[in-house]
């Protein structure tokens, strides 16, 4: 079993590698902040599209739930969100324990799911799509956790929730998360709130009106992009 897990993920490392390019890989490193002190702090890139990405992990989506697990826990960014776009596509495919199976993995390992792009690419297609139909104490923990991957996990879970003109637990979230100190928070929080308002304007408008004078700046700014100019205009003079 050693063996063959050792392969598969070195089959897939190493198509990686072959597919990275050093510049896009430069440029990568500088957007996603990973300089001393930043949210990205030590990550490494190899410097490859996301679609590029996707194509690979459809090629390897029979690859294990062990494997996988290991590919998550690199420290190469790209090996990470190859894994979380497997368990994507498996969780797509999956039976109801297979699903399971595949949402206990991502919550054990969130430690891993660390920088924006892989929780957006992942947390709603996975952790949404299975408390869909189940109790949600889970995103609570999450939005309560010292990790800001944890807590970015919680908010943009819900947009699958939101597709499915379910905004109670969108609202109590963005409620716990409106005084979280990271702009990361602040964008996903102001994200969600925006989605909803998409579907059920007079729902964004009370919460506005509700809490526009405690919203972070980034937060309101994000909320009310799809608002028409002069509600927009009002609640930027409301707000701090």
């Amino acid at each position: 079993m050693g063996d063959t897990l050792d392969n598969m993920i070195n089959k897939i490392k190493k198509e990686l590698k072959f597919l990275g390019s050093k510049k896009c890989a430069i440029n990568s490193a500088r957007f996603f902040k990973t300089g001393v002190g930043e949210y990205g702090e030590g990550d490494i890139f190899l410097g490859i599209t996301v679609p590029v990405q996707r194509g690979v992990a459809k090629k390897y989506i029979e690859t294990n739930l062990n494997e996988v697990e290991e590919l998550l826990k690199s420290e190469i960014h790209e090996h990470r969100l190859v894994a979380l776009l497997i368990l994507v596509e498996q969780y797509k495919k999956g039976i109801e324990l297979v699903r399971g199976n595949i949402y206990n993995l991502y919550l054990k390992n969130t430690a891993w799911v660390n920088n924006w792009d892989l929780v957006d690419l992942s947390a709603h297609k996975i952790v949404g799509e299975y408390l869909l139909d189940k109790p949600r104490k889970v995103l609570y923990k999450l939005a309560k956790s010292k990790l800001l991957w944890d807590r970015r996990i919680a908010m943009v879970s819900t947009l699958t929730f939101i597709r499915n003109n379910d905004f109670k637990d969108v609202i109590k979230l963005a409620e716990v998360l409106l005084k979280d100190k990271q702009d990361l928070m602040h964008k996903a929080v102001g994200w969600m709130l925006r989605e909803m308002g998409k579907k059920d304007k007079k729902l964004l408008i009370k919460f506005l009106n509700r809490h526009t004078l405690e919203m972070p700046r980034t937060m309101l700014r994000y909320s009310i992009e799809r608002l028409e100019e002069k509600k927009r205009l009002y609640y930027l003079y409301l707000g701090k």
